[in-house]
């Protein structure tokens, strides 16, 4: 497990139906960022994802309970990106302007009234389009037994599962993010070499 992050300062998103400029539930400016994730450019939500670009900032959050097992929801239907999908505990975008850090605290608050401040947070590490074809995305974990208060407009049921059942129920047809199943591989099934 990596780095420690200190919770008193502190979306991946992913291709799946492309909507039409316009059309994403909440349209708002992300940064375009070079291969050192440096900020160059910024475009709206929508644009970046009807043009496919990978060059934008995500975070992903897993909450691992005391028996190793993650808490994953299942997204409302009424999603325009992965509608029904098995999703991350928490993900975003990272609007223009804003840190990985910022995100992380201002998402887990509205999605699953989860305050920063009262958990211990560990980053488990950063993907970037070189490494799993996917956005650049910071992911984070954090240790609790307990089920999350989780927002019912972005999700409408839950389930604590082992890694390897998380991949599986993927594997056997149910849906979910893109790089969901990569990334519990990558970080918790020792494949960083095979994820995608």
């Amino acid at each position: 497990m990596a780095d420690a992050i200190d919770s008193k300062s502190i979306e991946v998103t992913h291709e799946g139906s492309t909507p039409s400029p316009g059309t994403m539930d909440q349209d708002e400016y992300l940064d375009l960022v070079d291969e050192n994730d440096n900020v160059i450019d910024r475009k709206l939500r929508s644009e970046v994802h009807a043009g496919k670009l990978k060059n934008f900032r995500a975070i992903n959050v897993f909450i691992r309970n005391s028996e190793g097992k993650l808490w994953i929801p299942r997204r409302t239907a009424h999603k325009q990106l992965f509608p029904l999908g098995l999703d991350f505990s928490s993900a975003g975008h990272v609007q223009s302007g804003d840190t990985y850090e910022e995100t992380l605290r201002k998402d887990l608050m509205e999605e699953l009234n989860i305050d920063v401040t009262k958990y211990p947070i560990h980053l488990l590490g950063k993907v970037t389009p070189a490494i799993l074809n996917t956005c650049f995305a910071m992911t984070y974990e954090i240790q609790s037994d307990e089920t999350p208060r989780y927002n019912p407009d972005d999700f409408i049921e839950s389930f604590w599962l082992s890694p390897e059942e998380v991949v599986t129920r993927i594997e056997r047809g149910d849906y979910a993010k893109r790089f969901l199943a990569p990334l519990v591989r990558y970080f918790y099934l020792g494949s960083q070499k095979n994820a995608a």
